[in-house]
């Protein structure tokens, strides 16, 4: 098989997965699992830019779900969180500096991590980053921890959410809190239900907010450059949808047309980041990183689950 023929080969069996992802027989875990075949075996076409692409439909998948919340119910939802929303942050941040020392990790790579544990996963490491001046491979061996235990999530989080008959509102919360990635959450409650993933959508982009300051303390504590930091474009325009569905409910139809489409459009993120992972790369990058990175999961996801079920 010559390489011209292979890599249309590649391709074309690419875009025909992808292109399944975005119909309904193709679930959130199932998509993961299906990028994640293709990296393993060699067969991501390599003209494909998956960081690009990902990024993206992320952007325009969120925006989307916008259109699908309510506004008091958001306003609520995010008041009624937000202590636990900023404790989860501190904490994580904290235990994570303490660990990082433990372990004897470098200080950016072990404060990416955190960061991406305590806030939103690849967006909060990709805003400190620039701000703290980390280098190249530090950010890629933060991002590959993070995308391994997002992908874990996928399964782990539902299942322990029915064995513990959580409500989808308090499924919602707990996955906001504790997973990373916002595309990793919506992936999670969605699975779990509709009420699970507008709540989870909505206390996870209140939790993002925190990007902005976060990243201006990690800049003025590592010595970087503060004017790198910006803020996220799709957080503010999934707040216009928001505006725009509550302001104008004469256009309902096309809002929950949008909403379905944005769920599976986030389908096909889930298919993108797993075509990124491989055992190959996570293996290179040494176990201390990754050890960080499920220390602080299982503790965020421990301890928000208690407070949760006890005090919600």
């Amino acid at each position: 098989m010559n390489s011209s023929y292979f890599s249309n080969y590649k391709l074309w069996l690419f875009f025909i997965l992808g292109g399944f992802c975005l119909t309904p027989l193709i679930s959130s875990p199932i998509a993961l699992l299906m990028g994640f075949t293709l990296a393993s075996i060699g067969l991501v076409p390599e003209s494909v830019d998956l960081g690009k692409w990902t990024k993206k439909l992320l952007a325009y998948s969120i925006v989307g779900l916008g259109f699908g919340i309510n506004l008091p119910e958001a306003i609520a939802a995010s008041s009624h969180n937000l202590g636990l929303i900023v404790g989860s942050i501190f904490f994580t941040l904290i235990l994570g500096y303490g660990l990082t020392k433990t372990l004897g990790l470098d200080n950016k790579t072990g404060h990416l991590i955190s960061c991406g544990t305590a806030i939103c996963g690849g967006s909060a490491i990709a805003a400190v980053a620039p701000a703290i001046k980390a280098k190249n491979d530090q950010t890629a061996v933060s991002l590959a921890c993070i995308f391994l235990l997002n992908s874990v999530a996928l399964f782990v989080f539902p299942t322990i959410g029915h064995a513990l008959q959580l409500s989808q509102y308090d499924f919602g919360v707990w996955s906001a809190i504790a997973i990373h990635d916002t595309s990793s959450v919506v992936g999670a409650a969605g699975a779990y239900g509709d009420e699970a993933l507008k709540t989870a959508t909505t206390v996870k982009l209140a939790r993002a907010l925190w990007i902005i300051p976060v990243a201006l303390l990690s800049a003025v504590a590592f010595g970087g450059d503060k004017s790198k930091v910006s803020i996220p474009l799709f957080i503010v325009f999934y707040c216009v949808a928001i505006l725009v569905a509550y302001f104008i409910p004469q256009g309902q139809p096309v809002y929950e047309v949008l909403f379905e489409v944005s769920k599976q459009v986030l389908v096909l993120c889930l298919f993108l980041i797993g075509a990124a992972i491989t055992v190959k790369k996570m293996r290179a990058n040494g176990p201390k990183p990754l050890l960080l990175g499920v220390l602080l999961w299982v503790a965020i996801g421990g301890v928000s689950l208690w407070f949760i079920v006890t005090f919600q």
